[in-house]
């Protein structure tokens, strides 16, 4: 017998059209979506490419990488390729991270190592990296690898109150300098103890709960590499309409129009990421930076350049964390516009243009 083959029902010529008309509708949207994909990293592409060739090349010339192979000798060859390529192209982030990366591994190669995913600075100049911690066992190992990435000069460490295994985390990585303090200091006194200890020209602030990626840091080095003093985190981007802001927010902008730096919005010194130069230390104080907006005071009454390069969403902006030590925060702003009023009088910079107050007589 012979087996019975089951017919397939046909559908519709109608139908079969419509479904093939949806088959390609769907064919030519994913297409296109495609296509929009790739064209967006072209131009990275086209930088990472230019990397490498300058990478390899750099590598072979004895004058200079030397057949050498280390972070601070690639870097120091990085610079001046840099140096020499269209700045506004790598300004973007993304250009610089994948002409970076490329360099990286196109030195490599070029020497018969393994390319790696280190993330070269923008800068000749020693880099040190600084981190408050505290309670973030989960987290801080990936941040001290991040930093590891870059070839930095120092990273100093300053564990204070935890509580978990922390410190054992930290301990793990030798090449950091660990300062452990079994009482709560506070992040703004680690930063000033971090400050104080380090001996870079430029100086990194970075938290240990916040693990921010190599890429995103190059943009404060950069800034006070081309001559600002102070990179902050730039929150403007983040922050929702005025009449939502919440205490603290306004108590920063507050601070920053009475000293004439509208442009800085609320953006402050007790906000991490942030870099400062070796050079604005010598117009505030360490023991100012326990007191984030006194240090910010001082920076601006001194005339140094402030700017706010890249935005960083950070963990203490959060409302949780942002409501622990509100108070407190709101005092410190306090307490330096109280030491601002004691040193350019009560009226600081704005003038008193209604009231009179030569006319009043003593009884």
């Amino acid at each position: 017998m012979k087996p019975k083959i089951k017919k397939r029902m046909r559908r519709p010529i109608s139908t079969r059209r419509i479904s093939r008309k949806r088959v390609l509708v769907k064919k030519s949207i994913r297409h296109s979506s495609r296509k929009r994909v790739r064209s967006l990293p072209q131009v990275e592409q086209f930088w990472r490419k230019q990397g490498y060739q300058a990478g390899r090349h750099d590598a072979l010339a004895p004058d200079k990488g030397n057949r050498q192979y280390g972070k601070k000798v690639m870097n120091d060859c990085w610079v001046r390729w840099m140096q020499a390529q269209s700045q506004s192209d790598l300004a973007n982030i993304s250009n610089y991270a994948a002409a970076a990366s490329g360099y990286v591994a196109g030195y490599a190669v070029a020497l018969g190592r393994r390319a790696t995913n280190w993330m070269l600075l923008p800068t000749v100049r020693t880099v040190g990296a600084i981190v408050t911690v505290k309670n973030a066992e989960r987290t801080i190992s990936r941040v001290l690898e991040q930093l590891k990435r870059m070839p930095l000069h120092e990273i100093i460490v300053i564990v204070y109150g935890t509580s978990d295994h922390t410190l054992e985390r930290v301990r793990s990585h030798s090449h950091a300098l660990i300062v452990h303090y079994p009482e709560q200091i506070g992040p703004h006194v680690g930063r000033a103890i971090g400050a104080k200890l380090s001996t870079s020209d430029i100086l990194l602030f970075v938290e240990g709960e916040d693990v921010v990626r190599a890429e995103r840091l190059i943009p404060f080095v950069k800034d006070i590499d081309r001559g600002a003093d102070i990179a902050l985190n730039n929150r403007t981007p983040y922050l929702p309409q005025f009449a939502d802001w919440d205490t603290l927010t306004v108590m920063k902008h507050f601070l920053n129009v009475s000293f004439n730096k509208p442009d800085l919005h609320a953006n402050s010194l007790m906000d991490v990421p942030h870099a400062l130069s070796r050079n604005a230390f010598q117009h505030v104080s360490y023991a100012a930076l326990m007191v984030p907006p006194k240090a910010q005071i001082q920076a601006i009454l001194a005339g140094l350049h402030i700017t706010a390069p890249t935005s960083f969403r950070t963990l203490a902006w959060s409302p949780a964390r942002r409501n622990v030590n509100l108070q407190l925060s709101i005092g410190d702003h306090v307490e330096a516009l109280e030491a601002a009023m004691h040193e350019k009088g009560e009226r600081i910079h704005f003038p008193d243009i209604i009231r009179k107050r030569e006319v009043i007589k003593e009884e």
